[in-house]
């Protein structure tokens, strides 16, 4: 049986083999497709790393979907700088977090949390403030004015991965963009999608939200 921790796990392609190569699948849809010509204007560039900026706290409802088409829903929170909540509800025994320093899954089924640090995650694009959009992203042409296409990777570190971020025209979103979804490969071509939806921006998020019960600690130890 196909279980919500498999497919949340997903949502960190290769971090149980401690890398990650995340980009674009083949079949991809076609504003996800590899460049055809190198971009030759920073300006929408830029206007995408100023979106990403000027989100200061973000909610929203994601649907993920792994490479065999199983789907788990959620909710995931987002303050900058460096904290990040991925919630799969309450009757789910699985939880993602960024504190601001790493980045923890916690699998309460099984009493195990894995951390790494933010900078090795290609989730830091939405994120980390060390990670620099545009100096390691690239727009990829999407043939549609109104949709923004944005690989995020650095070349000379290849085992942090790929990121291809996904924003949509919305003069209410935080500089006239809105993120709608992001789509991951990992290096063995295990594909990952998800997709937001009901965005709210500057929504009250106490830093509390990004503490989580440690099980490990209510583990009971041979006496």
């Amino acid at each position: 049986m196909i279980t919500i921790q498999n497919t949340a796990r997903a949502l960190l392609l290769g971090l149980g083999a401690g890398a990650f190569a995340l980009g674009l699948a083949p079949g991809a849809p076609a504003e996800l497709a590899p460049p055809l010509a190198a971009q030759t204007t920073t300006g929408d560039l830029d206007r995408v790393v100023g979106a990403l900026r000027s989100i200061g706290t973000m909610r929203a409802d994601f649907t993920q979907t792994d490479r065999m088409g199983n789907t788990v829903r959620g909710v995931m929170t987002l303050k900058r700088p460096g904290k990040i909540r991925f919630d799969y509800g309450k009757d789910a025994d699985f939880l993602v977090i960024s504190n601001g320093k790493s980045l923890y899954v916690i699998d309460y089924e099984v009493n195990q949390v894995e951390r790494w640090p933010i900078g090795n995650s290609p989730l830091g694009a939405l994120f980390d403030p060390d990670r620099d959009v545009k100096r390691y992203g690239k727009l990829i042409p999407t043939g549609n004015p109104n949709v923004f296409s944005v690989e995020v990777r650095d070349p000379k570190k290849p085992e942090f991965g790929m990121i291809n971020l996904i924003f949509v025209k919305n003069a209410s979103a935080p500089g006239g963009l809105q993120l709608t979804h992001w789509v991951a490969l990992d290096a063995q071509n295990n594909r990952t999608r998800v997709e937001l939806s009901n965005q709210r921006y500057g929504v009250s998020v106490p830093d509390s939200t990004f503490n989580f019960r440690d099980p490990r600690r209510s583990v009971r130890r041979p006496g």
